[in-house]
């Protein structure tokens, strides 16, 4: 009995430890977040040791867990037409609300999931949640895409699934099949989503034979380059829920199919030094000295390189490449891009992508809406439904919703 007193407040301390995480003073919801985050890193470990052991791929494993805990959550809608199609080969969720009196179109929004690239899915009640409240409140059709995730497919293929689906869904016949109005259709999506909508929209304005065009674009905290991991946001939050620097480093390194013995070069912005002559000349499409506001600059300096490592750009040639890294982009196709939104974060690594995006569209000549939360963090959006429910998920996802609302 007397072990057990000592054991106890033992195990509870080891545990407060490994839970506890120093936080902002103005993140919502701190301990609820510390908690997700500890759970995720338990999991994240877990997947890992059966990855080490060759039993599968940690990011399947991962994957499962996420989808078998999900499965534990009941959302569901009455007033909602949820169907499941297959758009030019890729698997879609379609959300159709009903008919209003003698409304004879609807609105869209065609929304591409996050979980860079390798997680989650347009079918688990978080996504499911969040397009069945934008179909009820927006009274328009959803299209949710289904891309194939990371192991099984790496770089270019979620980008090209994401791409066929945009497309199939914008030829006149489909939009009037889900009766659609063709001048009222927005491209959305967050994080690793938000990355491919932003690469979608970019593609899309180059063609010149398509009859329907995006009338917006709405990326939600989304990541855009791989250029810099040392931008102030990702020095700002290098260790912070539930997005740290060197999990989102590896989140490239699985979409580009590449080694994690790159991990630390890519840190250490060793890719892209002054010696790297392929970087050169997209070195100042993301200056951020020029591109971020003080309030984001802070005191932080540029980690630039004089000599570097020229052979992981050939290793991985798509960290240059603009359909992995709409960032990149010239002037010229961002001056073509849509009205925007940008939903960014101050506790995310990805805050300064989705504000350098924001600036640079802005200078291009684009209607931008930078729609910044100082005490929200990266994912939050999805997380409105017990027992991941935050207040900073409500908040930024009515907001969101409103400027659809407001502009779609």
């Amino acid at each position: 009995m007397r072990a057990a007193w000592v054991l106890l407040p033992a195990l509870a301390a080891l545990s407060a430890y490994y839970v506890y995480l120093p936080l902002p003073g103005a993140v919502s919801d701190p301990w609820k977040l510390m908690l997700l985050d500890a759970t995720f890193r338990a999991v994240q470990q877990t997947c890992h040791l059966i990855h080490y052991l060759r039993l599968s791929h940690h990011l399947i494993v991962l994957n499962y867990l996420i989808c078998t805990f999900d499965k534990l959550k009941d959302v569901s809608s009455e007033d909602i037409k949820i169907t499941d199609a297959v758009f030019d080969g890729v698997e879609v969720r379609v959300f159709e609300p009903p008919a209003k009196g003698d409304e004879s179109l609807k609105r869209s929004v065609v929304y591409i999931h996050g979980g860079g690239w390798a997680l989650a899915s347009a079918r688990t009640s978080l996504y499911n949640n969040l397009c069945r409240i934008m179909a009820e409140s927006l009274n328009a059709v959803v299209v949710s895409v289904e891309y194939r995730l990371v192991p099984e497919v790496c770089f270019p293929e979620q980008y090209h699934d994401a791409l066929r689906a945009t497309k199939h869904f914008l030829q006149p016949d489909v939009l009037a099949e889900y009766s659609v109005d063709p001048s009222r259709i927005a491209i959305s999506g967050d994080s690793a989503g938000g990355n491919l909508a932003a690469a979608v929209c970019q593609q899309l304005s180059k063609e010149e034979d398509l009859i329907v065009r995006p009338k917006l674009q709405a990326l939600i905290y989304p990541v855009l380059q791989a250029f810099d991991f040392n931008t102030p946001s990702y020095q700002q939050n290098m260790n912070m829920p539930v997005l740290p620097r060197y999990v989102m480093v590896n989140y490239w390194i699985d979409y580009f199919n590449g080694n994690y013995d790159l991990a630390h070069e890519l840190l250490i912005n060793n890719h892209t030094a002054l010696n790297v002559g392929r970087a050169l000349s997209f070195r100042a499409r993301l200056n951020w000295t020029s591109l971020l506001p003080p309030s984001f600059k802070k005191s932080y300096k540029p980690v630039v390189q004089t000599t570097g490592t020229a052979a992981i750009v050939e290793q991985l040639p798509a960290l240059l490449d603009v359909r992995a890294v709409p960032l990149l982009a010239d002037d010229a196709t961002l001056a073509r891009q849509p009205r925007t939104y940008m939903l960014t974060c101050e506790n995310d690594v990805l805050r300064d992508d989705g504000a350098m995006y924001a600036k640079r569209l802005e200078h291009a000549g684009v209607p931008v809406t930078l729609d910044h939360f100082h005490d929200c963090f990266h994912g939050c959006m999805i997380f409105t439904v017990w027992p991941t429910d935050f207040s900073a998920g409500v908040q930024t996802r009515n907001s969101y919703i409103k400027w659809l609302d407001e502009n779609l």
